[in-house]
């Protein structure tokens, strides 16, 4: 599977990483084109040299079956029309810009293209990816093995594209929710006489043992929270005094800010 990246960001550059590490792709069938002299050169160097990477956006397109576009969504226009001279409908293209409808890129580029638009998250370099994939004009092969792609890379499951958005705030975004919970559970345990970097690390398996009861017991959080939550316990005490502060309702405000 040879894939081309026009842009090596933090988003396009967690994507090819995780790609190597997970071994869906080998470093010589990755392609990667960006404007960035220090992005390339940190592909480069994660890559030992074995990933081809160039300023020329035409140059990577032309050797892939799979083209990803990874830019800012007010750059998708720019590269699409820069691009459509070196791409045929042979190729697969991938747009990971936030925003950007399928059919917009369908306009630019033709309706005989298979188009996919992916959100992930940046924990995709580390094969904890939570990726969301909707198509146009796609068959279910071609659908299959873009989910698979995605899958090596955490999690991936397919959407309506009008659901992208909804996503975005729960997954994207969700990501920095969940860490500004670890800073505020590091504070406090802080002002219990932790040390912060012990607090961090304790807090952050913590999250990942919380995670990993849902995902694997398949089961739902408050079965989880009460198998945890004993009559006069500390447990009770700390959420009733959470919730006395508003901690689900602002959660959820937070969630549905950008609606």
């Amino acid at each position: 599977m040879k894939i081309a990246f026009i842009g090596a960001g933090n988003m396009g550059g967690a994507i090819v990483k995780g790609l190597i590490v997970s071994k869906a792709c080998k470093a010589d069938e990755i392609f990667v084109a960006d404007a960035s002299e220090e992005a390339l050169k940190n592909i480069s160097s994660f890559s030992k040299g074995k990933i081809f990477t160039t300023t020329n956006n035409c140059e990577a397109v032309k050797q892939a079956e799979y083209i990803v576009i990874a830019v800012k969504p007010w750059l998708v226009d720019t590269v699409v029309e820069g691009i459509k001279s070196a791409i045929n409908p042979k190729q697969t293209i991938i747009s990971i810009a936030a925003g950007v409808e399928l059919s917009h890129i369908a306009d630019m580029v033709g309706k005989e293209y298979s188009l996919f638009r992916v959100l992930p998250n940046t924990a995709v370099a580390l094969l904890a990816g939570m990726n969301f994939v909707s198509s146009l004009n796609a068959s279910k092969e071609e659908e299959a093995v873009v989910l698979g792609l995605f899958n090596k890379l955490g999690r991936a499951i397919t959407i309506p594209e009008k659901q992208m958005a909804a996503f975005t705030n729960v997954s994207s975004c969700g990501i920095a929710y969940a860490l500004r919970y670890l800073r505020a559970a590091t504070e406090g345990a802080v002002e219990l006489g932790i040390r912060p970097d012990i607090a961090q690390e304790v807090i952050a398996q913590t999250m990942i043992g919380a995670a990993e009861l849902i995902l694997k017991n398949k089961t739902n959080a408050e079965h989880e929270i009460d198998k945890v939550t004993t009559p006069g316990g500390w447990t009770i005490k700390g959420l009733n005094a959470m919730e006395e502060h508003g901690f689900t309702n602002a959660v959820i405000k937070g969630i549905k800010a950008n609606n």
